[in-house]
């Protein structure tokens, strides 16, 4: 689906901001650090615990948003005899945070960043997310560094991880390094990026997992307002993410074989979903053999036509459930009898972003004494089997925020616009009151409720639909079929 763009007009962006600020109180979000935290991490950030192991000849880069500073991860790719080396580094936060610190104990009470139009409120302070401990370019830095071996296909040989201090050496972002492999000006870093992400994919395809092409909606600062834009992932972004994949998923291994460890966990769904979504395709038109595997189904569809489009929002609910599993054999606390995340169709562990999500601190800790021979920490151990439960309530909170904030800007980019029609597409159809639904609006980029009275909602259709009610007091938008 093409990116649709449109500006909230500026004379709203104070009242916008005012909703903001009064959501995060409702929401009980501090945006101010202790004092005691703050200088906890200034004291860190001068005197960091920088490890033996020097691996600052290689020239690593980061990847990500063109405005991020908390830069989690850093790579650099190469060729070996009979495939590929990923050598993949990940900001040290243990060098920094000390166990029952103040730093750790606020970090506990946050559990991961949070993103608003208007800020963001940041796990750990920004003297350590996006400075000390971040890995931007020309920076000597801690890192947990991991060293994965591919063989030709692109399946894992061998993985090992250390702790090593290294350098970033370029700082890049997913649009420009998108524009240089299609532009074919990309340096070999970026080629065997495109390659290796291939390669992992077509692995991911093997296993029976699968990714979403679904377009997100976004919130995002422009021009003095805000805007709201449908955000279709590029090739780039795929690549991207199945490095960090690969690297969970070699976490997971690790870790289950210890008997210790933390995974993100995804059930299958059952059955009857699978039934529900053959009916839905039917509805649509969407062509789904009954030889054909969801998974070989979800890669032939194009998400720019819009039945296919209705089809794959219908498909995120096989998603729902994911969450986080503690276990420890030594006291007592099993893994999951089933340890694999659905999508992927393998075990998966978040470790990779510590420097955004709490959990991620913990699985390298065990990794490393893992990997190394060691001990896991005793701090670990002693908290290990509480970490789920924290974030699953950062989670919850994580996404109540994402909605909220996307609801605000849509009232008040639409308020005194009631009575207005615009075109739309039904993406969603209540299957117990089917004149209910939910519409994506061509533009502005806007998914809301629908309700109507007559005929039911036709799914995967375009339709015409009028606003009756954008309510910014309540966050609120609702059409009607014309």
């Amino acid at each position: 689906m093409p990116r649709r763009q449109l500006s909230v007009r500026t004379a709203d962006t104070a009242r916008i901001n005012t909703e903001l600020a009064d959501l995060r109180s409702r929401l009980e979000i501090r945006t101010e650090w202790p004092a005691e935290v703050l200088a906890e991490a200034d004291r860190a950030a001068a005197v960091p615990r920088l490890p033996d192991a020097d691996a600052t000849d290689l020239e690593l880069f980061t990847l990500d948003p063109p405005d991020s500073r908390d830069l989690d991860q850093a790579m650099h790719l190469a060729r070996r005899d009979g495939g590929y080396r990923v050598h993949y580094a990940i900001a040290d936060v243990a060098a920094f945070v000390a166990p029952g610190g103040a730093v750790d104990a606020e970090a506990h009470r946050r559990v991961q960043t949070l993103y608003f139009p208007d800020t963001r409120v940041p796990l750990h302070p920004p003297r350590l997310s996006e400075d000390a401990a971040s890995l931007l370019p020309g920076r000597l830095r801690p890192a947990v560094l991991w060293q994965i071996d591919l063989d030709a296909d692109g399946a894992v040989v061998l993985a090992d991880v250390r702790r090593a201090q290294v350098r970033s050496h370029r700082r890049l972002d997913y649009a420009g390094a998108q524009e240089a492999v299609d532009a074919g000006t990309a340096d070999e870093q970026l080629l065997l990026l495109a390659e290796i992400g291939r390669l992992r994919e077509q692995q991911e395809a093997a296993r029976g997992g699968i990714s979403l092409p679904v377009p997100e909606q976004e919130v995002e600062p422009a021009d003095g307002g805000y805007r709201l834009a449908y955000r279709s992932p590029r090739p780039a972004d795929g690549w991207n993410a199945q490095i960090s994949l690969l690297t969970g998923m070699a976490a997971a291994d690790l870790m289950l074989d210890a008997g210790i460890g933390l995974l993100r966990t995804l059930p299958a769904a059952p059955e009857t979903a699978y039934a529900r979504l053959h009916r839905v395709a039917r509805a649509l038109g969407v062509d789904w053999p009954g030889t054909m595997a969801y998974p070989d189904l979800i890669r032939s569809l194009d998400p720019a036509d819009t039945r296919n489009a209705a089809f794959l929002e219908e498909c995120t609910g096989l998603l729902r459930g994911a969450g986080y599993h503690a276990f420890d054999e030594a006291q007592g606390a099993a893994p999951p009898a089933d340890p694999g995340h659905a999508a992927l169709a393998a075990p998966y562990s978040h470790c990779t972003a510590p420097l955004r999500r709490l959990a991620d601190r913990y699985a390298q800790e065990i990794c490393l004494a893992v990997a190394g021979g060691t001990e896991v920490p005793g701090w670990v151990r002693d908290e290990l089997l509480g970490v789920p439960g924290a974030m699953e309530r950062g989670d919850r909170r994580a996404h109540e925020v994402e909605r909220a904030c996307v609801d605000l800007v849509e009232a008040e980019l639409l308020n005194g616009r009631e009575g207005e029609d615009f075109d739309a597409v039904v993406i969603d159809v209540d299957e117990h009151r089917p004149t209910r639904g939910t519409v994506q609006l061509s533009e502005p980029a806007v998914v809301a409720k629908c309700d109507g009275d007559g005929a039911g909602l036709p799914l995967g259709e375009r339709i015409r639909v009028r606003l009756t009610s954008a309510d910014p007091a309540t966050r609120t938008v609702r059409f009607a079929p014309v």
